[in-house]
């Protein structure tokens, strides 16, 4: 039953997934409705809405148009669902933009495999990583990701190896200018940053260690699921699967390596996920496995929510 709502890419499947995130994302900010008004002000909630709200459409634009999923609603559905394990996120401007930011890379080195344009495709995708570091600095770590697209589809130029490295020089030199004429603190910011955090003692409550154990559990098993089923997938994919896999791998680094470490920090890693999570349900033949993976899914990440208000 529910797969038969979402198996269809739709503009009703699309705004019903949209709703349903805005309904959860005011739902999580009405725990303190008046500090959110008074305090955050009205600027910062609408910019946390477009930020999520061009998230949703950066991820299904994504899978879409380079047909890493069929074509279903999946993919936006489980990027909500991991949204709601930790809900916090829909208060965390700094993350939404980093997020934000590598999803737009994301989306230039996964088009990569058309092999068209790729000089200006891999410099876009390094100036949006380095951009994103300005608001999480670990997220520098997806220029990794950069490398590996390279490796898999353009390596033979050596000037691709080295077009990274003209952004990283554009990007802190337009940082430091703007720095120094409008605040020097932001580089103050970038270097407390810079420096590692490896404990998880973060927590506050038992949820939320809750949460991240379900959502670890989650990862687990749906990147073992595409590990050992890769080679069942089209070959012309595979190179895309395996930049989703690496994805998710350096965003749980990102998250284990960060300071002032939250749960929050694993948004880096929803959308290779979510990607997973879509491909295991599209290409099973069993019609109640897909039911019950969406049923475990959605009843954990509705718990995971509701147990954090």
């Amino acid at each position: 039953m529910i797969t038969s709502v979402f198996k269809k890419s739709s503009l009703l499947n699309n705004t019903l997934v949209v709703v349903l995130s805005l309904i959860f994302f005011f739902v999580y900010q009405s725990r303190d409705l008046f500090t959110t008004i008074f305090t955050n002000g009205f600027s910062k909630t609408a910019i946390l809405v477009l930020l999520l709200l061009t998230s949703f459409f950066l991820v299904n634009f994504t899978v879409k148009k380079n047909n890493l999923t069929k074509n279903s609603s999946y993919t936006i559905l489980f990027f909500l669902l991991f949204l709601l394990v930790f809900p916090s996120i829909f208060n965390n401007l700094n993350l939404l933009f980093a997020n934000f930011f590598l999803l737009l890379a994301i989306r230039r080195l996964i088009s990569l495999q058309t092999l068209k344009a790729p000089k200006e495709k891999i410099f876009d995708a390094s100036i949006w990583i380095f951009i994103a570091s300005l608001f999480h600095f670990w997220s520098i770590l997806f220029i990794l990701l950069v490398y590996i697209s390279i490796f898999f589809h353009v390596s033979r130029d050596f000037r691709n190896w080295l077009l990274p490295f003209v952004a990283f020089f554009a990007t802190v030199i337009i940082f430091l200018f703007s720095a120094l004429a409008f605040d020097k603190t932001w580089i103050t910011h970038i270097i407390n940053q810079t420096q590692t955090n490896f404990q998880l003692d973060y927590f506050t409550n038992n949820y939320q260690n809750i949460a991240l154990s379900f959502f670890v559990v989650i990862a687990l098993y749906f990147l073992l699921s595409l590990v050992f089923s890769l080679t069942n997938k089209p070959l012309i994919l595979q190179a895309s699967y395996k930049k989703m896999i690496f994805g998710l791998l350096i965003g749980l680094t990102v998250f284990l390596i960060s300071p002032d470490k939250n749960n929050e920090m694993l948004v880096f890693t929803f959308m290779p996920l979510s990607v997973m999570c879509t491909t295991n349900i599209e290409y099973s033949q069993s019609k109640m496995y897909q039911e019950i993976v969406l049923l475990l899914l959605i009843t954990g990440c509705f718990f995971s929510f509701f147990s954090q208000l």
